[in-house]
């Protein structure tokens, strides 16, 4: 146990240590009793589970997908770190598809050492709170077994707690709704006729990311006040002042129906990440003053008036070229342009046969 801790780094909770004298993990050769309704890992597998690849990290899938990657907060709010993984989380059991139960030793400002939650490869969006403590958790299961709320076959016990649902926190639909629910952090608002009225959304004060998808506004001003860090938006007739020193605003993604004065990007402390590529912006050369610009994507026209005037800003780490009808050569030329070395580019060709 003791070995076991120094590798992990951390002393585990008393009554997962207590749990670990009695017995490593329940299982008997490859077979788990699920005792938490997951495989009660043994130390050793504990131990490389939660100090193994990924453990301390959410998987990265890439540039074209992550660029506008946001972690929702936990319910209640504050009780877990905003990350995808973190070494204080000490995986001790395993849904054997990629899912764990974790005991919380680096807990956010609300949490409580020890606490336990769910992580892995359905919780990309962020980690699940579940109890304030194995105690807790053993408890619960206690109880559905004395209100016989369980199935036996075998060997085997399966549990049917009752599922609540969390409460919600992502939208995907129409017009933003009536009530507007104060956990939502997320919202996706999608192909609605005429302008969308954002006002609403300050019912929500966990809202972190904002979607307008074939859709627009006028107004950005709802969004001055509320905690989003990913904005995805088409701009009519509007403009970008309201958002002018947003704290939190990390990647943006404009399209605009008139020229959108882009200079308040200047004065977004944590911008990251930006999309032009469907907006009409003047001003390009404003993008060289983004000191944490990592990912820029701007079509062909927008590139060479930038490039022309500009070098990319420094920190840049992925740049697209976005367009229906880029060729490789129009890619090449402009990978060129960014100093990249397009030298040993291979060019493949052939015909494509389906097989009898």
């Amino acid at each position: 146990m003791d070995e076991a801790e120094r590798r992990l780094g951390h002393r585990l909770p008393a009554d997962l240590r207590a749990l670990y004298l009695m017995a490593d993990g329940d299982g008997v050769g490859h077979d788990h009793r699920h005792l938490f309704g997951q495989a009660w890992l043994s130390l050793e597998s504990m131990v490389a589970e939660s100090t193994g690849w990924g453990a301390a990290e959410r998987p990265w899938y890439g540039w074209d997908l992550e660029w506008d990657a946001i972690v929702h907060d936990a319910s209640p709010a504050d009780t877990v770190r905003r990350c995808g993984g973190h070494p204080g989380w000490l995986r001790f059991a395993s849904g054997e598809d990629g899912n764990f139960l974790a005991v919380d030793m680096a807990p956010a400002r609300a949490g409580h050492p020890g606490q336990v939650i769910a992580t892995g490869r359905d919780y990309q969006d962020g980690p699940a709170y579940l109890t304030d403590s194995l105690t807790s958790l053993l408890g619960q299961r206690l109880e559905l077994l004395d209100q016989g709320a369980y199935e036996k076959y075998d060997d085997h016990i399966a549990l049917f707690p009752p599922d609540p649902g969390p409460p919600p926190r992502e939208f995907v639909g129409g017009p933003i709704p009536e009530e507007v629910p104060p956990t939502l952090q997320a919202i996706h608002v999608n192909d609605v006729t005429g302008l969308v009225d954002l006002s609403p959304l300050t019912a929500a004060p966990q809202l972190r990311r904002l979607h307008l998808n074939r859709c627009a506004t006028a107004d950005l001003s709802p969004v001055r006040d509320l905690p989003v860090e990913d904005l995805r938006v088409t701009l009519a007739d509007g403009d970008l002042a309201p958002l002018q020193a947003h704290p939190h605003l990390t990647s943006l993604s404009l399209t605009s129906t008139a020229p959108t004065d882009i200079a308040v990007l200047r004065t977004l402390p944590r911008l990251r990440s930006l999309d032009l590529s469907g907006a009409d912006v003047p001003g390009l050369p404003a993008l060289a003053d983004l000191p944490g610009l990592r990912y820029l994507s701007l079509d062909a026209r927008q590139w060479n008036s930038f490039l022309n005037d500009a070098e990319p800003p420094p920190t840049l780490a992925a740049a697209r070229l976005a367009g229906p009808d880029v060729s490789l050569d129009d890619a090449l030329a402009w990978a060129a342009r960014l100093g990249i070395d397009t030298d040993d580019t291979v060019r493949v060709t052939g015909t494509l046969r389906r097989r009898a």
